[in-house]
């Protein structure tokens, strides 16, 4: 009998243990879901015009925020006005080289996530050490691109105009970028 009351406290107290944990769990799901809510309230975006008419991007400051406010301080000096889209893939589209060809721009430390490059991610272009990355060079993936996942900085995602994106080729001029 004495064995018997044992187990069943052992028992009810992993059970109570184990209700804790998942409220603990809970709160802690709803505090994200709200911080994540006030982001959204909050959340710049920047509109990309060309030619082909203009699509936007939501800024993921969470994801990487030195990269975000180093586009968006580009982007409000005018740095993107006239450079073009140098590369133009099945999946992806990628500009903001000041040189044109992919091999200009400066450094700046990559910022990993755990965000998903789907089709609409906006990334940073990098070279062969994961560490750094490209302070100008911005892609936009047009398809799913989950294999750059962990590897690329992640820091948006085009909410309208995807339709646009698809549309621009190589030499395509990006007029002008807006970050509301």
């Amino acid at each position: 009998m004495k064995h018997l009351m044992t187990l069943v406290l052992v028992c009810a107290t992993i059970a109570i243990a184990g209700f804790l944990s998942g409220c603990t769990k809970n709160d802690q799901t709803t505090s994200a879901t709200s911080t994540n809510s006030e982001e959204n309230m909050n959340q710049q975006t920047a509109t990309v015009k060309t030619a082909h008419g203009e699509f936007t991007i939501a800024l993921d400051d969470a994801a990487a925020p030195n990269t975000v406010k180093n586009f968006v301080d580009k982007s409000k000096s005018g740095y993107y006005n006239g450079l073009i889209f140098h590369r133009v893939e099945n999946w992806v589209v990628q500009g903001g080289d000041p040189d044109g060809n992919g091999t200009g721009g400066g450094d700046q430390p990559t910022e990993l996530s755990d965000r998903n490059f789907a089709e609409g991610a906006v990334g940073v272009a990098r070279g062969g050490d994961i560490k750094i990355s490209n302070d100008s060079q911005f892609f936009i993936c047009t398809t799913d691109c989950s294999f750059l996942n962990n590897q690329y900085t992640y820091f948006g995602k085009v909410i309208s105009g995807m339709d646009v994106v698809k549309t621009i080729q190589i030499g395509d001029k990006m007029d002008s970028i807006e970050v509301k």
